[in-house]
C-alpha cells in the first residue's frame, strides 16, 4: 500500500485513488479539445515514482525524491514522449524537450532526465498496472502548433492534480464552483439591455443597432470575428452579448475578457458584475486583492480560487496575463490555460497587440480557435491588419465582421471634427490651451507633459502622468470630471494614460502625432455623449518641437504616411493605410523573443524549447523600478513595506502608490539617498519633497522615452 498524501488529521489517499482521481478529472478537462485519452494518460502515470520506498520515507519527513521521471519513462514505453514531457514537468515546470542524441544523463530537459532515469539515476518504483495507452499518435500541420498542443495537455495535468490533492487536503475546496449557468447569465443580460431599444436619441439608436447585430451574429459556428466599433459605440457591452450567446448556442464553457489596462479592467469588471452577479465575473491581474490569511469571506476565497484556474464563467483579464501565461512553463501560471478552450475571448483594442510581439501572439490566437474549439474576438475601434498572418499559422482561418456596416457605422458615430494643427512649440500650445475654457491635451511623454503644463495658469488646469500614483491620478480626474460638468474651467495635461476607456468628455482635445490608433482613442475623449455639433468639437493633432520617442518612431512614420494629401484620421480608409504602413514598416520584426521561431526549428539542435521560450518571453520589457510614495494613505500602506514585514498582499496594495521609473532615475534616486530600497527594483521614497502634489514624482532627467502604461 503506498501513499500519495497523508492528511493533517491522519487520514491517508493512497497512490492509486490520487491516480484514479487525477485521471478522471485530466479527462474531462482534455475533453475540450477531443484529448480524453491523453488527459487519462497523464494522470494515471504522473505519480507513479511515490511508489517506491524513498517517497514513502518523505511523507514522513526524509529527504526529497524525484517521483516525476518514474511516470514520464512509463509514457515513454508506449511512445508518448510529449506525454512525458509533461509529466516531468508537473511540479518543476514544463522543460525544454532536448535532443535524443545529444542530451547526457542528467541534462537540463526531458530527455535528459529520462536517460538518468533508465541509467538508475530514480529511486526504484513498483509499478505493474497496464497504462491507458491512447488509440494513434497525434499528427501536426507544424512544431508551434504542436507545442501549445503540449502546453495545453500539461495544464490539463496540472489543474488535475491541483484538484485532487484539494479536495482531499483542504475543506477550501468545497467554494469552487458554485456559478450560474451560462444561459443564466444570458438572461440576465437581455434583461438588462431591454429597456435600452429602440433609443431614444440618435446616439443610443446607433448603439442599439450595433448591439442587435452582435446578437444577431452570435448564432455563427465558433472561429476568428472582428468587432469594429466607433469609439462611443457601446462595443464593451455588445462584444459581451456576443460572447454569451454565442455561447450558449455553440455549448461553450466560458467568456474570456482581455484587455491592455488594469484601468479599463476595473471599469469593465464592474459592468459586467453589475450586469451578471459579484460571483460569476473574476479578475485576474496584478492590481486585484485576494486576502489569503484569516480569509473570512467565502465569495472572496472563491474568487481567489476562480483566479487560479480560470474556471469560472467569466474571466476578465490582461493582455500580459493571458500572452505570457501561453508561453509560460510553470505550473502556476499553465494551470488555467486548458481553460482557453471552447471559450469565447474577446479581445479589446486588439490594435494594442505590441507590433513586436504580433507573430506569437497572433498564432496563439489562430491555434486556439483553429484547434481548440475557440472563438476569438478582436474587438476595436481601429481594426490592425492581421488576415495575412492568420493565414499563416492556420491556413484558411478567416476572420469575419461581426457588424458588416462598418462605414456607416462610423459616419452615424462621427462627432468630431480634425484638424491638422502642424508644428506647434510647447508655447505656441500652451497659448491654443488658455484661448479654450474646458480642453484636453495629450503628448507621448512625461516631460512634455510637464513642460506644458508649466506654462498654464494654475487656476483650473491640471496634469495627469503615470509619474503620479494610481490613488493620486484616480483624485485628480474625479476632480476635474466635477468641474466638466459643472461647466468650470478645466484645462488637462496628460500622457496617453487617459486615452484609453477613461470616461471623460471634453469640448476640445490637442493630441502630439502618434499612431492613428491613438489618435482615435484621443477622440473619443471629445464630445464622448455627442452633446454638442462635430463641427464644433474639434480634435487637433499637431507636431511638437520635442524629440519623437525611439519607440514611437514607427508609428508616426505611419501615421504620417497615412494622413498624407489630407487623410482624415477619422476615416476607415486612412486607418486601413495606417495599419498597412505600419506593417510594411515593421517588415519582419514581429516576433522579439524568437518565441516563434524557437518552437518551430528548436535551438542548438534542443526541440520544443519550453523553459527557454518561457524565459524569455515577455510581453511588455521590464525595463521600469517601483517607488512607492508614502504619502496621506500611502503612508499606512507603505509603512509593512519600511518595517520589512510586508506580505504579498501589502505590496499589491502599495501597487496604487508605486510610480513606474526607468532604471537610470532609479539609480540617481537610490545614489541621492532620496529612496529605501526594498529589492533590486523597487524602494520606498524617503525624501518626500520630490514628490509634487500637482505633478507627481520628480526627475532630475527623462530620457524621452515613450510610456509604457
Amino acid at each position: 500500500m503506498y501513499y500519495a498524501h497523508i492528511h493533517d488529521d491522519g487520514t491517508v489517499q493512497t497512490v492509486m485513488e490520487h491516480l484514479i482521481g487525477t485521471a478522471e478529472r485530466c479527462a474531462a478537462f482534455a475533453s475540450a479539445f477531443q484529448e480524453e485519452k491523453r488527459g487519462e494518460l497523464l494522470g494515471y502515470t504522473h505519480d507513479i515514482g511515490k511508489c517506491s520506498e524513498e517517497f514513502q520515507r518523505r511523507l514522513f519527513g526524509g529527504p526529497k525524491v524525484d517521483h516525476a521521471t518514474a511516470g514520464a519513462l512509463e509514457c515513454a514505453k508506449i511512445r508518448e514522449d510529449l506525454m512525458a514531457c509533461c509529466v516531468v514537468g508537473h511540479h518543476g515546470g514544463l522543460p525544454d524537450f532536448g535532443n535524443p542524441r545529444q542530451d547526457y544523463p542528467g541534462a537540463p530537459t526531458c530527455i535528459g532526465r529520462m536517460k538518468k532515469g533508465l541509467s538508475g539515476g530514480i529511486p526504484a518504483y513498483y509499478w505493474d498496472e497496464r497504462i491507458p495507452a491512447p488509440d494513434k499518435p497525434r499528427a501536426f500541420q507544424d512544431r508551434f502548433t504542436q507545442s501549445l498542443w503540449v502546453r495545453m495537455l500539461y495544464s490539463c495535468l496540472v489543474d488535475a492534480d491541483y484538484l485532487d490533492t484539494e479536495a482531499f487536503m483542504s475543506e477550501k475546496h468545497q467554494l469552487r464552483n458554485g456559478y450560474d449557468p451560462l444561459p443564466v447569465l444570458l438572461d440576465r443580460l437581455n434583461t438588462y439591455v431591454q429597456p435600452w431599444f429602440p433609443g431614444k436619441t440618435e446616439l443610443n439608436r446607433n448603439r442599439c443597432n450595433i448591439l442587435r447585430q452582435c446578437l444577431d451574429a452570435a448564432s455563427q459556428p465558433r472561429g476568428v470575428y472582428s468587432l469594429t466599433v466607433p469609439t462611443g459605440g457601446g462595443k464593451t457591452v455588445a462584444s459581451l452579448a456576443f460572447a454569451l450567446k454565442h455561447a450558449v448556442e455553440n455549448g461553450m464553457d466560458r467568456v474570456i475578457y482581455v484587455i491592455p489596462y488594469t484601468s479599463i479592467i476595473e471599469q469593465n469588471a464592474a459592468v459586467f458584475r453589475r450586469i451578471l452577479g459579484e460571483n460569476n465575473v473574476v479578475e485576474h491581474h496584478s492590481g486585484i486583492l485576494f486576502d489569503e490569511e484569516g480569509e473570512t469571506n467565502r465569495s472572496n476565497l472563491s474568487l481567489r480560487l476562480a483566479a487560479e484556474n480560470w474556471d469560472a464563467p467569466v474571466i476578465v483579464t490582461t493582455a500580459v496575463q493571458f500572452f505570457e501565461s501561453l508561453y509560460a512553463n510553470r505550473s502556476s501560471q499553465c494551470r488555467k490555460l486548458h481553460n482557453m478552450a471552447n471559450s469565447v475571448i474577446i479581445f479589446d483594442e486588439a490594435q494594442m497587440i505590441p507590433t513586436c510581439h504580433l507573430k506569437p501572439c497572433v498564432g496563439a490566437i489562430a491555434n486556439l480557435a483553429a484547434h481548440f474549439r475557440s472563438t476569438a474576438v478582436l474587438c476595436t475601434a481601429t481594426q490592425p491588419v492581421l488576415s495575412d498572418l492568420f493565414g499563416q499559422f492556420c491556413p484558411g482561418l478567416k476572420i469575419q465582421e461581426l457588424c458588416p456596416e462598418v462605414s456607416q457605422a462610423f459616419r452615424n458615430f462621427r462627432r468630431v471634427t480634425y484638424r491638422d494643427g502642424g508644428k506647434m512649440s510647447d508655447e505656441e500650445l500652451a497659448e491654443a490651451l488658455i484661448q479654450q475654457e474646458q480642453v484636453l491635451c495629450i503628448v507621448n511623454t512625461r516631460k512634455a507633459a510637464q513642460q506644458i503644463y508649466n506654462l498654464l495658469p494654475r487656476e483650473g488646469s491640471f496634469h495627469l502622468s503615470t509619474l503620479m500614483y494610481p490613488a493620486h491620478r484616480k483624485k485628480v480626474l474625479d476632480t476635474l470630471r466635477k468641474r466638466l460638468a459643472e461647466g468650470l474651467t478645466c484645462r488637462v495635461v496628460s500622457t496617453s494614460l487617459i486615452e484609453a476607456g477613461v470616461d471623460v468628455d471634453f469640448p476640445a482635445v490637442f493630441r502630439e502625432l502618434a499612431g492613428l490608433d491613438s489618435i482615435a482613442q484621443a477622440a473619443g475623449r471629445c464630445n464622448r455623449e455627442g452633446k454638442r455639433p462635430a463641427n464644433s468639437s474639434v480634435v487637433t493633432y499637431f507636431q511638437s518641437e520635442n524629440p519623437v520617442p525611439v519607440l514611437q518612431r514607427v508609428n508616426i512614420r505611419a501615421a504620417q504616411e497615412a494622413l498624407q494629401q489630407g487623410g482624415d484620421p477619422g476615416d476607415l480608409e486612412t486607418t486601413q493605410r495606417y495599419f498597412t504602413a505600419l506593417r510594411s514598416l515593421i517588415g519582419h520584426q514581429m516576433d522579439k523573443t524568437n518565441a516563434v521561431k524557437a518552437l518551430q526549428e528548436g535551438i542548438s539542435g534542443c526541440l520544443l524549447p519550453f523553459e527557454t521560450v518561457a524565459k524569455n518571453f515577455r510581453l511588455i520589457d521590464q525595463e521600469t523600478c517601483t517607488v512607492y510614495i508614502p504619502i496621506e494613505e500611502g503612508a499606512v500602506v507603505c509603512q509593512p513595506l519600511v518595517d520589512g514585514t510586508a506580505k504579498r498582499e501589502d505590496y499589491r496594495r502599495a501597487g496604487q502608490f508605486g510610480v513606474s521609473i526607468y532604471e537610470q532615475h532609479y539609480r540617481a534616486l537610490k545614489d541621492a539617498g532620496d529612496i529605501l530600497p526594498l529589492t533590486e527594483t523597487s524602494a520606498v521614497l524617503t525624501n518626500l519633497r520630490l514628490y509634487d502634489p500637482e505633478m507627481g514624482l520628480s526627475l532630475k532627467s527623462d530620457p524621452g522615452k515613450a510610456e509604457f502604461i
